[in-house]
């Protein structure tokens, strides 16, 4: 059995903290007058190199470190190299987008990347304390990125409502964390496991199951559990958004998937028709308040519930099929929603002068780039072929008809037909020709080389997930197996191989 130092099972977060430190001593010992946009750089350059840390892990042999609290899998892997290029997208995407009088921007760049290692370490803790420790890294973080724009109002009411919602739903968590620990005497996942079913009190068991899911849910704005997402959304600066909106949501639904298939695999028949109803709930909430929007991202932020909806529904899937469908759907959703909101942060601009559905009226044509970008970014995000947002859906609609639930798969695709209502609407506004000067005469957005990336980025991994989506599904695959695992003995080092079901 290979013997492999501890360290290098949280390689990324090790590189991912080193950076966000570095970031916050050389921004306190530079004048205050100069420039913090070098800072942002260093911040992509570290996660860069985080990204890069996260695949040599592969070559790494499946186990658990730090005496069986994290583990480095297939899976962990996958959500790692997501989670770090949503950040990096998110880097390049606020370095043009910042104004270079904005303020603390040392502590912007900072707190990105310290978010990023809770998010990391959500996705490989096999240890519901330090499941909870990593949530809080991640929370804090978007917590304090929620309310940056201080200066508009809107902004510390959207840091003071997501803090105070999020931390109903840490307590929730926590105390699901607890009565798990009372009814099987661990705090670890794989003990867990072990001992649910000869639990002696099994109502203590399912309260605290629900409890968790309560909290996780909150995370990925899950109906009934989403009435904080549409004001967080319009309050947060528009790259913030970007990265909350799916970096948090992968770490929360890596969560969700160990809990659910790893921890309580044996409850199935309760938690699948609990999920069943979010999932219909959310699609349907999410839709039919997204249709009343005129902010677009008003209308995003119920976007966003809507496809957590869409996401869960893979959750009725078995086994690996419905762990690889809800991972790929993540990675499809990441793509074109980091990409959206890369232009409508080019759009409305940093102070969002221009937030409203018909203010980008004519986009098309005072900036033929932009307006094309977002009519494709809607095109996914309703599922049409040959883009990542299609298969995403087919791929979780197919782990649902799989499993039985044939009525989850056709309420999922009506609501595909009603999301098509104003996804289509704004792709058409785009389109429009303008009928006044006023809105033809509006500055055409500016593309720079950072945030041109960041868009690059986006395009071609939205193309990729759709046409050819082989090598992203083999890899969710393959985390998907080792998801289910079974953990083997502890060898004398301390680290723990687990094999790989074939």
């Amino acid at each position: 059995m290979n013997s492999v130092p501890d360290i290098y099972r949280i390689l990324p977060e090790v590189i991912l903290t080193l950076t966000g430190v570095a970031i916050m001593m050389i921004d306190a010992s530079i004048p205050p007058d100069w420039a913090r946009r070098s800072l942002g750089w260093i911040a992509a350059l570290g996660t860069t190199v985080a990204l890069y840390a996260s695949l040599w892990q592969l070559s790494l042999p499946m186990g658990t470190g730090f005496s069986e609290t994290v583990e480095t899998s297939a899976f962990t892997v996958f959500f790692h190299v997501l989670i770090c290029g949503i950040v990096l997208v998110t880097l390049l995407l606020s370095l043009d987008s910042l104004p270079e009088d904005s303020h603390h921007q040392g502590e912007y760049y900072a707190l990105i990347v310290f978010g990023a290692v809770g998010m990391c370490l959500l996705t490989g803790a096999i240890e519901l304390l330090v499941v909870f420790i990593a949530l809080e890294i991640s929370s804090i973080s978007t917590y304090i990125l929620a309310g940056y724009r201080k200066q508009s109002g809107r902004g510390p009411e959207a840091a003071i409502k997501y803090f105070l919602l999020g931390s109903f739903a840490t307590g929730f968590l926590l105390y699901g964390i607890a009565l798990t620990f009372g009814a099987t005497g661990t705090t670890a996942i794989y003990e867990i496991a072990r001992h649910v079913s000869a639990a002696p009190n099994r109502s203590m068991v399912l309260a605290g199951m629900a409890l968790m899911l309560v909290g996780i849910l909150f995370k990925v704005s899950a109906a009934p559990f989403h009435v904080w997402t549409p004001d967080v959304y319009e309050g947060a600066p528009s790259p913030v958004v970007a990265l909350m909106s799916t970096a948090p949501k992968a770490a929360a639904f890596a969560l969700l998937l160990r809990v659910l298939f790893e921890m309580f695999p044996t409850l199935r028949s309760v938690w699948s028709p609990m999920l069943w109803i979010v999932a219909v709930l959310s699609m349907t909430v999410g839709n039919l308040a997204a249709l009343r929007q005129q902010s677009v991202k008003r209308m995003l932020a119920y976007s966003s519930i809507a496809h957590a909806g869409y996401l869960l529904a893979a959750f009725a899937g078995l086994g690996t099929i419905g762990i690889a469908a809800a991972s790929f759907y993540t990675a499809a959703y990441a793509a074109m929603n980091v990409g959206i909101f890369a232009v409508v942060t080019l759009v409305s601009g940093y102070d969002e002068k221009r937030p409203l559905i018909q203010d980008f009226r004519g986009l098309i044509y005072r900036s033929p780039l932009l307006g094309s970008l977002l009519i494709f970014f809607l095109v996914s995000l309703v599922g049409i072929p040959f883009t990542g947002g299609f298969f995403g859906k087919f791929y979780s609609f197919s782990a649902a008809i799989g499993a039985g639930a044939v009525g989850l798969a056709i309420i999922g695709l009506l609501n595909s037909g009603v999301a098509a209502g104003y996804y289509l609407r704004l792709a058409f506004v785009a389109a429009q020709r303008p009928e006044d000067g006023d809105t033809i005469q509006a500055p055409a957005p500016q593309v720079g080389v950072a945030v041109g990336a960041a868009l690059l980025f986006a395009v071609a991994a939205t193309l990729i997930l759709g046409i050819v989506p082989g090598g992203i599904l083999r890899a969710s695959e393959a985390g998907a197996h080792s998801l289910q695992a079974p953990p083997a003995e502890a060898s004398p080092s301390g680290i723990t191989a687990i094999q790989t079901n074939p």
